[in-house]
């Protein structure tokens, strides 16, 4: 069967919801090698972060000039134009939209909704944005044949604010790159190590520096630690007053900022980390956490959010504004490496249940039971 991806963030967005369609698609492309795989992407992309290697996937532009230059209105309608014209049964909006007009062409389709954070949290989006979110994500998820939350607290939200009901919506947890499964040697760590001038021992966080990852909660919490951190990330107005923070409290010694690491490195640098840290203060999955359990690094995250879901039973959670016992877990596990050795080992058990089999299986089984 021909299937059709909205793809403007696999081939624009180097990070979480481009890493969620870019491994999606090589994992069925993999398994599922019989189909054919269409990706709609509303404009050519200046980064090479996607390649379509595989002779079942096919990008697809804008085919005429009118639709290269209103390319927005090419997404959200005109688009489906295209999928008749290629024989397209089944649409998957990868990243909460999906354009008008399906169902008058018989095109079954599916949407996957990833965090309704800016309702939870509009203080973090412009009043613009939050409208726009909401519309878009509303009028996919109710003409959706189907709705894949990537948490059970993504699922409880989209029925709380969408008013979807429970039974159109399939829960679908992610897997993350194939890179942070495998393993490296101590000549491929000790060159990156030296790479990036790492200390023997560190803590680590991946994601950008902004105010809702919370990142500013390690900087406090470490103040008083004998230890180092890496912050390994975009970085946003917020890191400015993580970096002041830093200036005054002389701590520049103790933190190291990151970015644009490529991503064999940065597996390599989870593998290398003592604790990994995520003090996020709400997700709708968070992927990193994934990373550092395959790493088999050991994890504090947050409580509340989906945090738990991801990091298991055995990785330890604190409050997300409470730097202070922040600081007590971090001590406590660099005190304690036997601990840190049960964590990583539990942590690692437990991460198997996202592997890229299961997650592609279930994603597959959707379609089917969508098409019957």
């Amino acid at each position: 069967m021909k299937i059709g991806f909205e793809a403007k963030r696999v081939f624009h967005n180097t990070t979480g919801l481009g890493n969620y369609g870019r491994d999606l698609i090589k994992s069925l492309s993999t398994l599922y090698p019989k189909n054919e795989y269409y990706l709609y992407n509303p404009k050519p992309s200046q980064k090479k972060i996607f390649s379509v290697a595989a002779n079942n996937v096919t990008e697809k532009l804008p085919s005429t000039p009118f639709y290269k230059k209103f390319k927005n209105y090419w997404r959200q309608k005109a688009i489906v134009n295209d999928l008749v014209s290629d024989s397209i049964v089944l649409f998957h909006g990868l990243s909460g939209e999906i354009p008008s007009g399906l169902k008058k062409q018989n095109i079954k389709s599916i949407v996957t909704i990833h965090d309704l954070i800016f309702v939870r949290y509009p203080e973090l989006y412009s009043f613009f944005d939050r409208k726009i979110h909401f519309l878009k994500f509303k009028k996919a998820a109710v003409n959706a044949d189907i709705v894949v939350a990537i948490s059970e607290q993504t699922k409880a939200d989209i029925i709380k604010y969408l008013k979807i009901e429970a039974s159109k919506i399939k829960v679908v947890y992610q897997t993350c790159n194939d890179a942070f499964k495998n393993e490296y040697d101590n000549t491929q760590k000790e060159k990156v190590k030296q790479k990036y001038q790492l200390p023997k021992e560190f803590l680590l966080n991946v994601g950008t520096l902004e105010e809702r990852k919370n990142a500013f909660s390690i900087v406090k919490a470490v103040k008083k630690i004998n230890t180092k951190l890496i912050l390994v990330g975009r970085e946003t107005k917020y890191s400015d007053g993580i970096k002041e923070y830093i200036k005054k409290n002389d701590l520049n010694d103790k933190v190291i900022f990151l970015k644009n690491v490529p991503i064999i490195d940065l597996a390599v640098i989870y593998q290398l980390a003592t604790v990994f840290i995520y003090p996020s203060i709400f997700e709708g999955f968070g992927i990193p956490i994934i990373e550092a359990l395959y790493s088999k690094t050991p994890v504090i995250s947050s409580t509340g959010s989906c945090f738990s879901e991801a990091g298991g039973p055995n990785s330890i959670y604190v409050s997300p504004k409470n730097h202070n016992d922040l600081r007590e877990k971090i001590t406590y596990l660099l005190e304690n490496p036997e601990k840190r050795d049960e964590i990583k080992e539990k942590g690692y058990q437990y991460v198997q249940r996202f592997n890229t089999e299961n997650v592609t299986q279930n994603i597959y089984e959707i379609y089917k039971s969508v098409l019957k």
